[in-house]
């Protein structure tokens, strides 16, 4: 049995007096000090980890002037705090041990919009895509482009002058920031907007904070010109915080915002800004371009800028062979062909941008022209798109490469600590050659990619930060690479700011940091701001990289072999992309519905750490553990877990908080699929419950979902009892007494029997082996899952004379048991046993070489994911998959079927087979029908998840955020769903009845008039 983990403070916070004033004074938003937050917050997409006191989640503007009032009184001095957007940075620039202020929970907003002046208002905690989205009906859009775009909020591009592909061409954020609202340390609340003349005299002129501010600015300005020339480097990327060098504009305004832009921070609290916006490119067409070796595609890039294009971005041969085995792949791999004498290892995509598809022609024509006739060594072949759907997978498969880098195995993984340096674009073939070699001569192995037109390239050297000699490796190629970035006129900090890089700033400034300390000073008199970051306080000194708390530290206490045991929970880098804030995307439907942090596959992934963490300090082995339990006697067991249930001392208990989180996750896997790195929370999820509930008791839901299986058979014998419990108002109020509630009526169509009516034989390894070859080469065996057999057996019916209208005998498996529920709530021991036997009965029957195929997705994809560890050879079809292998059996219509036909597929099946829509689309083209697949997320019923009591108002979210506007916008055409779970969902909130795929293709076939060649049956 698992120990008690205290979930309380070991000391006290000195923060806890400054949070009571705070909610006394009005504080409308979120305040949180407990441990699970504290947890999450307390790492980013960095190697650090330092946790926060409390975190605060401002409703609005008042919030934050309540949070900076309070910060100036005098018994609160001490406490500091730390602003953070989408919590990605890679340089821990949000990370602090006094008080996150996160505002992408509630300030949220889009103010305004005004399509004809081409500007955007907006809070600091709207999302950079979620911000697109809203414009691109105006044909506008906010230009800096970031691979972290789905989940970055525009605060947090102000705070770190965010920029990324395509900036030679628009920019960094500072460049489309027109004004700021912000908040000061001392509760000012000020509008920053360029300002000349009798404006900027009398904010001069003031005796307050902003009076201060811009006085020291002005005075630094003008005498330290020379330095301010000098010092600053003429680069696109310069990312150098507190910009001295533009606070004066060409036309002689004061630009305060030029200082705040990448101040990460450390000056101020962002509050609105208001945004530039600019036209969408109306043309666009990609070039991509493969090479022998990475060291011929940068040379490359340089004639590519050449040319005129928009951008030129670069990918190294360890990221390329990454996205192979990447969810995005089989969408962008016509474009990355391998060539005769192999695949590439190193590529360029050159965007080519055009106002008419006539202007767009021409300069692609130039492009292309230009490759074919000028021969580049190393250069191997390209090709070209200008499908916006092929665009945005190659975009795609580039913003992922950042993440991509941490899907390896093992725990030396590509890290980020030198990743974002910049020079000259022209001196940045020969500084890559030399930052190769220092790698190389560490022993290293790494991953690069970047905007090569803009000379920034992302390095990412592989360590294992457990290791105490690769931490030293940080300090020094650190320093040799801040060496070798000024040797050739570039900075350290090209794209991703300081944070804690920050201590090489007093060396890069020189003369001109005292001016830096000077102007925190003004903003900030008691540093109480992100201190840290960019500068340290006049008499103190920076934090040295090697001083702050690093992941790896307390991951050691861990050990590697735990760490590898709970599916990748410990090696989540923190790129968040599963903080993806699209209702229609997939990853994560219970972070969308709630947006807290701790209910997203990172957060969970964190929480799950950091019990290992506390697991191995206790001198616990959870596999062990695990081991133990199940040999337990289970009267035993169940006294004990039922006094640890009771006794009040277990209140506080770290696992709880885990458990909290993990209840709503809900097993669709879709972080086992889009996560870069893999990160599977279903997976640890199941291996954490069943250890948390060999300490406590669990919901009586549990047993009877586990074992519902084995229960539909009685159930399906006692139907009329059973949908008088589930149709009945008394029933309905027993069964939420379990824990379950919308529970569906069983039909009175049995399929079993209805099989026997039709002489549908029962597949027995025998039987299939007594088949001739021809005879195996024309059968298929269908797998029915116990939800599709018991609540949907028409769908298995139509299956089967689907099957028959093609001339293929069809068989149907003996009833199995898959053990998905058993898994999905822990009950790992008895999953081992059900999927041992139930992989030995599908061996036997695969042994014919008859293709066997399931029916619902989630059930059927769980013999290639949970069914891992059993050795099982058999590989079980979607439906789509064996249609497709057949496509030559399926008819040419003579003439194309009329209507709209939308299918709404399975969310595990999207981001877990993800060639599996794109099959359905092949099948009913085949059939004479162009298909739309609905870009949904989750539906929010999930197998059994919308079934439980706890679950059903936020999986009735889930449903009105993106399946219920789906679906009414195709009101009137033919709506399908692979999933059963979804299509209860449908029926259960809005009464829809929607057909699984598999009834169409066989209305279809009917209509067809195909020959009925009956499969011959045999004598069993």
């Amino acid at each position: 049995m698992i120990p008690r983990l205290s979930a309380e403070r070991h000391a006290p916070s000195p923060s806890a007096g400054f949070l009571r004033h705070l909610a006394g004074a009005g504080f409308e938003g979120d305040i949180t000090a407990a441990s699970a937050d504290r947890t999450v917050f307390a790492t980013d997409n960095s190697i650090y980890q330092i946790e926060p006191a409390a975190i605060l989640f401002p409703k609005n503007v008042v919030d934050l002037k309540r949070i900076a009032k309070a910060l100036a009184r005098p018994e609160f001095s001490g406490v500091t705090i730390a602003p953070r957007g989408g919590g990605t940075g890679t340089n821990g620039q949000s990370l602090t041990d006094g008080i996150v202020v996160d505002c992408s929970r509630h300030m949220n907003r889009i103010l305004e919009i005004d399509p004809v002046r081409r500007i955007a208002r907006v809070e600091a905690g709207v999302v950079k895509d979620q911000l697109n989205k809203a414009l691109a009906p105006h044909g506008l859009f906010f230009a800096p482009e970031l691979s972290t775009s789905n989940r970055a909020t525009i605060g947090g591009m102000v705070s770190t002058d965010a920029c990324g592909q395509g900036s030679c061409l628009y920019g960094k954020t500072s460049n489309h920031v027109l004004g700021l609202r912000i908040i000061l340390s001392d509760g000012s609340d000020l509008l920053s907007r360029p300002v000349g003349g009798a404006e900027l005299a009398a904010l001069q002129a003031r005796t307050d904070r902003i009076g201060d501010i811009h006085r020291t600015l002005a005075r630094i300005a003008a005498e330290n010109r020379d330095d301010i020339e000098r010092i600053f480097p003429k680069l696109n990327r310069f990312m150098t915080g507190y910009d001295l060098a533009h606070l004066v504009r060409p036309d002689g305004r004061f630009d305060l915002n030029a200082v705040l832009c990448g101040s990460e921070g450390t000056l101020a609290m962002i509050a609105e800004a208001e945004l530039n916006l600019l036209p969408i490119p109306a043309c666009a067409a990609l070039v991509n371009i493969r090479y022998d070796d990475f060291n011929a595609a940068l040379e490359d890039a340089r004639n590519l800028v050449a040319l005129n294009v928009a951008s030129v971005e670069t990918i190294d041969e360890t990221v390329l062979r990454l996205a192979k085995g990447d969810i995005v792949w089989p969408r962008i791999a016509d474009f990355f062909p391998d060539d005769a004498d192999g695949p590439a290892n190193g590529i360029n995509i050159a965007e080519v941008l055009a106002d008419t598809p006539e202007e767009l022609a021409g300069r692609l024509s130039a492009v292309t022209s230009a490759l074919e006739d000028t021969p580049f060594a190393g250069r191997k072949g390209f090709t070209m798109t200008q499908d916006k759907s092929g665009i945005e997978a190659v975009w795609t498969m580039r913003k992922r490469a950042v993440g991509l880098l941490g899907n390896v195995d093992g725990p030396t993984r590509p890290v980020p600590f030198v990743e974002d340096t910049a020079v000259p674009p022209e001196n940045l073939a020969a500084y890559i050659r030399e930052f190769r070699a220092l790698l190389d001569r560490e022993g290293l192995a790494y991953g690069m990619f970047g905007h090569v037109d803009a000379g920034v390239l992302h390095v990412r050297p592989a360590l294992d930060l457990t290791r105490p000699d690769h931490v030293a490796l940080v300090r020094r190629i650190s320093d040799a690479v801040v060496a070798l970035t000024r040797r050739h006129g570039g900075v350290l900090w090209g794209e991703h700011g300081k944070g804690v890089r920050s201590e090489y700033v007093p060396e890069f400034f020189g003369p001109l940091y005292p001016r830096l300390q000077e102007i925190k000073a003004a903003f900030d008199p008691l540093g109480q701001l992100n201190p840290g970051k960019i500068v340290a306080p006049l008499g103190a000194s920076l934090p040295k990289i090697d001083e702050i708390p690093l992941r790896g530290t307390l991951d050691r206490r861990i050990g590697n072999d735990i760490r590898a045991a709970f599916d990748n929970a410990a090696y989540c880098n923190g790129n968040g992309a599963c903080f993806d804030f699209d209702a229609d995307g997939l990853m994560c439907p219970s972070y969308k519905a709630t947006r807290d942090r701790r209910q997203s596959p990172k957060g969970r992934a964190a929480l799950m750490r950091e019990w290992l963490r506390r697991l191995a300090e206790k001198g616990v082995d959870p596999r062990r553990e695990a081991e133990r339990q199940r040999r337990s006697v289970a009267m035993f067991a169940l006294a004990r877990r039922a006094w640890n249930s009771l006794n009040p001392a277990n209140r506080n208990d770290f696992s709880h908080e885990v458990r909290a989180a993990m209840d709503t996750c809900l097993a669709c896997k879709a972080c086992a699929g889009q996560c870069p790195v893999k990160v599977s929370v279903p997976a640890f999820r199941a291996r954490f419950l069943e250890l948390y509930h060999g300490r406590y008791l669990r919901p009586l839901k549990d047993p009877l979902i586990a074992g519902i299986e084995a229960i539909l058979p009685l159930m399906a014998h006692l139907r009329p009892l059973y949908n008088l419990l589930a149709g009945s108002a008394a029933g309905q109020a027993g069964m939420r007494l379990f824990g379950l509630t919308a529970l569906p009526a069983l039909p009175s169509l049995s399929m079993r029997r209805e099989l026997a009516r039709r002489n549908v034989p029962v597949a027995t390894p025998d039987a299939l082996a007594r088949l001739d070859a021809d005879a195996r080469r024309s059968a298929v065996v269908f797998v029915p899952d116990a939800f599709t057999e018991h609540f949907a057996p028409e769908t298995l019916l139509d299956a089967v004379e689907v099957a028959r209208l093609l001339g293929l005998s069809a068989f149907v498996a003996p009833p199995l048991r898959n053990g998905k529920a058993q898994h999905v709530h822990g009950y790992l021991g008895a999953f081992e046993k059900t999927a041992r036997r139930t992989a030995a009965t599908l061996d036997a029957l695969a042994r014919a070489g008859v293709p066997l195929v399931g029916i619902d997705p989630s059930m059927t994809l769980a013999y290639r994911s949970e069914y891992a560890g059993t050795s099982m050879r058999a590989r079980i079809l979607l439906p789509q998959e064996w249609l497709a292998s057949i496509a030559d059996r399926l008819p040419s219509p003579v003439e194309k079927a009329e209507g709209s036909y939308l299918l709404m597929a399975h969310c595990t099946e999207r981001t877990n087979a993800p060639a599996a829509t794109g099959e359905w689309r092949t099948v009913f083209a085949r059939l004479g029908i162009r298909l739309a697949t609905g870009e949904t997320g989750c539906c929010g019923m999930a197998g059994t998840f919308g079934h439980e009591v706890r679950n059903r108002v936020l999986s009735e979210e889930i449903y009105r955020m993106s399946w219920q506007p789906a679906l009414a916008a195709h009101a009137a055409g033919t709506v399908m769903a692979t999933g059963y779970s979804c299509r209860s969902q449908a029926k259960l909130i809005d009464g829809l009845a929607l057909p699984h795929p598999i009834s169409i293709v066989r209305d279809l076939l009917r209509q067809a008039s195909l020959p009925l060649e009956r499969a011959a049956t045999y004598d069993m």
